[in-house]
């Protein structure tokens, strides 16, 4: 049956699967509370539904449970990480921090991360930079599921850009935060819509491995092409992403890539961590209410036709994440059912 559990229950449910395989009790809670966070805010597609991709991975030794990572290079504002084939939260974490810490010396910092792993949803990433009083910008490679426009063969993933602007002193809210994939929706919907036996996606979201659209869930997992955002723009963002991501970074690409369904062989992708240090630019307060007047002016313009209201890229998630910290998070039956048959698998009580 469907569960609704509360935020600090399914956290713990995480934790304890991951530390089972063998994860490190602190980094189990950490990276299971980056996952929560996700299906606070509404995005399922990178919530609790990636552990089970996760802990396959962790069983069939193509993620390494422990290693965090090494700095192979440091100059200027510029710094290269080493994934070591660890959890990708562990890896996003430290490049964060180090992107953060080294913005404050030079204004700005530049850092990419290779040989890593799906870090769940960019927004954590981007949001924890700007928590520092800094812009976060963050963005990643994916495995290939996406071909260029007018191709029928994949040659790029989802390819996720985010930013993040800071919160006003005192305030934990960042007044803008955009979190997109290239694609028109991100893989895991449509993953999420395979497990769940949804037979159905909506138009637009993907086409099959002759590069005709279609509804067809079946027709999306099995062989099928996301479709990329607004056609050739999408295509074009996609190769943005990857080029600083990868190409720069000096990681994987293109066929020498793994991916989160894939237990044969390691992921591999990159990622790149930007953070901008407002205060050099000008009082960080004075930034601040510069973002909400700006975000103001959208808010209060008149809706078109057919809509109550003009939003805000962050705008949608705050909404659910009230909503959910109250309510609880919904997980649909096959989410629930992989979780329990890996509990089961791992001797862990849920």
């Amino acid at each position: 049956m469907p569960q609704t559990l509360p935020a600090p229950a399914l956290r713990e449910i995480g934790t304890r699967l991951l530390a089972a395989a063998g994860v490190p009790p602190d980094n189990a809670a950490f990276v299971a509370e980056t996952l929560v966070a996700a299906n606070l805010r509404g995005i399922d597609s990178h919530g609790i539904h990636l552990l089970s991709y996760y802990l396959k991975h962790l069983a069939a030794g193509t993620l390494d449970p422990v290693l965090e990572g090494r700095v192979i290079s440091e100059s200027g504002a510029c710094l290269a990480y080493d994934g070591q084939n660890g959890l990708g939260q562990i890896t996003a974490r430290h490049c964060a921090n180090h992107a953060v810490r080294l913005a404050g010396e030079h204004g700005i910092y530049i850092v990419t991360a290779r040989e890593a792993n799906h870090f769940g949803a960019c927004f954590w990433w981007a949001r924890s930079i700007a928590r520092n009083g800094m812009i976060g910008l963050v963005c990643c490679n994916s495995s290939n599921l996406v071909a260029p426009w007018q191709g029928r063969q994949p040659r790029f993933g989802t390819n996720p850009i985010c930013m993040a602007v800071p919160p006003a002193e005192g305030g934990t809210q960042e007044p803008w935060l955009l979190d997109m994939a290239t694609t028109t929706v991100a893989a895991n919907k449509i993953f999420k819509a395979h497990i769940n036996r949804q037979p159905e996606i909506p138009a637009g979201w993907a086409m099959d491995a002759e590069g005709v659209p279609t509804t067809s869930t079946e027709a999306a997992y099995h062989g099928g092409l996301l479709a990329p955002l607004g056609g050739y723009k999408g295509y074009g963002l996609a190769m943005l992403a990857e080029i600083l991501s990868a190409i720069l970074g000096g990681g994987a690409f293109g066929p020498e890539l793994g991916g989160i369904r894939f237990t044969d062989r390691p992921v591999r992708v990159s990622h790149c961590y930007i953070a901008i240090d407002v205060a050099r630019f000008m009082p960080p307060g004075e930034f601040t209410a510069r973002v909400a007047a700006y975000c103001r002016m959208m808010r209060e313009t008149p809706p078109a036709k057919g809509y109550d209201e003009v939003l805000v890229a962050g705008d949608p998630e705050k909404r659910i994440e009230a909503e959910r910290l109250v309510g609880g998070i919904p997980i649909p039956d096959g989410n629930w059912k992989d979780l329990v048959e890996a509990a089961a698998r791992l001797g862990v009580a849920i």
